[in-house]
């Protein structure tokens, strides 16, 4: 098993546990201690993990952009509600919408007046949210569960044929050289389907996600439209990206 594989089965397992062992993570891959050791000094570098005495546990419990598997989480909740405030600016009656998964998207998603509008989603807590707003037409892609999103071959070829007007799309990490990032390949080709099947792509992603970087890039900044953002970005950290021609946005 090659490294990349092996720290996205790691960071699959804290997401589901929190918390975890060398040892247990050293029968669960077939490695060395040693081995996973190293994989964990190298996620941690991440700023993905922290290391603890014996194994790691998650550096944030919002990660990646998946939410539990038990309730959604609302870390950052003032953030996100600032951010999905912004996004509704950009959603029109009739218009088609993409949500991505995650907590920011699970927002606009409870925001969103119950109009004539199509979303289509892979998050199963924003088709719990919107499922009781009948004017909205949803869209669900097939796929596998993964915690609380549909992901695989089937939702990302489903999604590369429809015609979406706006995707508003999440991350876990928004760097300047490697983008948008987020830790595992099963979301990748998905992420990449909405942003070739989208006239604008909107990318949501609080401030604490700034500077960050994750395992896999899936968009350069450069493919996506606007970000939308908090006001507690610091103005310097702004700067940097609109110096490089980004858009964003805040209130």
């Amino acid at each position: 098993m090659n490294p990349l594989r092996r720290y996205e089965i790691i960071m699959e397992i804290l997401l589901a546990q929190k918390e975890v062992t060398v040892n247990e993570l050293s029968e669960r891959l077939d490695v060395t201690g040693k081995t996973i050791r190293e994989d964990l000094a190298k996620l941690e570098e991440k700023g993905l993990l922290l290391r603890i005495h014996g194994g790691a546990v998650l550096a944030q419990s919002d990660q990646l952009g998946i939410l539990s598997s038990k309730e959604p989480n609302i870390k950052h909740a003032d953030e996100k509600t600032e951010i999905a405030t912004i996004a509704l600016r950009y959603i029109q009656p009739r218009d088609i919408i993409a949500l991505d998964g995650g907590s920011t998207t699970l927002e606009i998603a409870r925001r969103l007046v119950n109009q004539p509008l199509t979303v289509v989603t892979n998050d199963l807590y924003i088709i719990s949210e919107l499922v009781h707003k009948d004017e909205i037409r949803l869209v669900v892609p097939g796929g596998y569960r993964l915690r609380n999103m549909l992901a695989g071959p089937e939702a990302a070829e489903y999604v590369s044929k429809l015609n979406i007007q706006k995707a508003f799309i999440s991350a876990t990490g928004v760097h300047l050289q490697h983008g948008f990032t987020i830790y595992t390949s099963d979301l990748v080709d998905y992420k990449r389907a909405l942003i070739s099947s989208s006239a604008v792509v909107y990318g949501v992603a609080d401030h604490y996600k700034f500077g960050q970087c994750a395992l896999r890039t899936f968009a350069a900044l450069s493919e996506i439209s606007i970000i939308l953002t908090d006001s507690a970005l610091p103005v310097e950290t702004a700067q940097q990206f609109r110096d490089a021609g980004i858009q964003l946005e805040t209130q």
